[in-house]
């Protein structure tokens, strides 16, 4: 029996495709990966997940598997060759399960974000993870990826939130480890290898997440500040102030948001222009009434303390969400402005003044009027530091040219900084010679022990990571 033909039999000949359209699965957001695939599979149980696997690795077959397909790394698309099964777990879709008194939900990889968090709503609870792709990524490539965010400053990234895997091995094998337990030492931590993995080790099916109370208060808030020095001290100022309650400290450069009133020029702009803007959210159990006072004190303390120049407040739930989608508009206002170098960096909080001012100048002096599209998670350290062409200058051409040379000059000032070139987007196939070059030998050794213990054949979305 041809390959194929095991294919459909194990998940029906519909959810076997290798003819027709197949762009939405072979092409990435951002259009940057296009791969051809033997046929997209789309298995609809963990069941078919370990069979499909089974059958391409009885014939020698490389899987690459996909969840909402919003990944910026080039990580889960096929390669050109056209010998690669694409997995879409897309109709592993439901919430199986919803533990109150555990705080745990458990969901099948294919469950898009955003449902996952209206379940635990519906329910009475939070799942705060949060991302602007929120709408179309999903939980098996969050956890792929270890996602971040916009609330890692509270709850941490992806692997912080979850407790148990479902995992369906490079053999085909279904390693049940869904547990909800917050205390379980019974040797290595297997959950910690698939998260981050990608997709290079198994493919997680299913996955207990914790669940928190529901905030009583969300209030949200702009501020204004001259210097990233500035909004540092007001993010110090924000913790000790709000303590855990702080969820949110998103910085925005001018720039970025002179992107955003261009192209969405509909949007609110609840302040003016100002070198840096913050976005700042904190979450309590505290009525509204209450959480408001504490919030406003803060902007209060701020603006005595100069560290801010203006501020405004949400007044309600609607205006909160038109800050946040300010904030979350900038990718899409860069994506209309042309194609750009795109970085997911970290560094010490303390240390992002002085990258920003180095990092800046040294592309400046390379790049004459290049354009620094800079925001992100500046409570945890995360910017999304990325190159505009200069005006006049064809992006695509810009992208092809020098992304190289770009990168060499933002990656060496994060090193030196003691920071991450990889933050929260991962690394796939964009970034894979960057960690051959700047990740430990002895950290790459012990990584492709890994891949080779738990895929010998190689057949677990090659060519990404290592």
């Amino acid at each position: 029996m041809s390959l194929l033909d095991s294919l459909r039999s194990h998940v029906g000949a519909a959810n076997v495709l290798n003819s027709g359209d197949l762009s939405a699965w072979e092409h990435d957001w951002r259009r940057r990966w296009h791969g051809k695939a033997l046929a997209v599979v789309r298995p609809g149980s963990t069941a078919e997940v370990a069979a499909v696997v089974q059958a391409c690795a009885a014939q020698g077959v490389s899987l690459v598997p996909q969840g909402g397909n919003t990944g910026l790394v080039g990580g889960g698309v096929p390669d050109r060759s056209g010998t690669q099964v694409l997995l879409s777990l897309q109709r592993l879709n439901r919430v199986r399960t919803i533990d109150a008194a555990n705080l745990t939900l458990t969901a099948e990889a294919g469950c898009v974000l955003h449902h996952v968090q209206a379940t635990a709503a519906e329910a009475g609870f939070l799942f705060p993870l949060s991302l602007a792709a929120e709408g179309s990524c999903t939980l098996g490539g969050n956890l792929a990826t270890n996602a971040g965010g916009t609330q890692v400053l509270r709850w941490g990234n992806t692997r912080d939130l979850c407790l148990g895997l479902e995992v369906v091995t490079a053999q085909g094998q279904v390693w049940d480890g869904l547990s909800g337990l917050r205390k379980d030492n019974t040797g290595y931590d297997l959950r910690d290898l698939f998260i981050g993995s990608e997709g290079t080790l198994g493919i997680i099916t299913a996955a207990t997440m914790k669940l928190a109370p529901k905030p009583a208060a969300t209030t949200t808030a702009l501020a204004a500040c001259g210097t990233l020095a500035d909004c540092v001290a007001l993010l110090n100022l924000a913790r000790t102030r709000l303590g855990a309650g702080l969820t949110g400290f998103e910085v925005m450069g001018r720039f970025a948001l002179d992107l955003v009133a261009l192209h969405f020029p509909a949007l609110p702009k609840p302040l003016p222009g100002a070198a840096w803007t913050v976005l700042l959210e904190q979450s309590d159990v505290e009525g509204e009434a209450q959480a408001r006072e504490r919030f406003e004190g803060l902007l209060g303390a701020a603006l005595e303390a100069g560290c801010v120049s203006d501020a405004v407040v949400a007044e309600s739930l609607a205006q909160s969400r038109a800050l946040w989608h300010v904030r979350e508009s900038i990718p899409l206002a860069q994506a209309q402005e042309g194609l750009n170098i795109k970085h997911d960096i970290s560094v010490p909080v303390s240390a992002i003044p002085r990258f920003v001012a180095d990092t800046d100048a040294a592309l400046q002096a390379a790049y004459p009027g290049v354009r620094l599209v800079n925001f992100g998670h500046l409570g945890d350290g995360n910017l999304h530091y990325n190159v505009q062409a200069p005006a006049g200058t064809d992006g695509k051409r810009f992208l092809d040219e020098e992304e190289h040379r770009v990168n060499g000059i933002v990656f060496d000032a994060v090193a030196a900084c003691g920071g991450s070139f990889s933050a929260e987007h991962g690394i796939g196939a964009l970034k894979r010679d960057e960690l051959a070059q700047r990740k430990s030998p002895v950290a790459l050794q012990m990584m492709r022990a890994i891949k080779a213990a738990l895929d010998p054949q190689g057949l677990m979305n090659p060519g990404r990571v290592l």
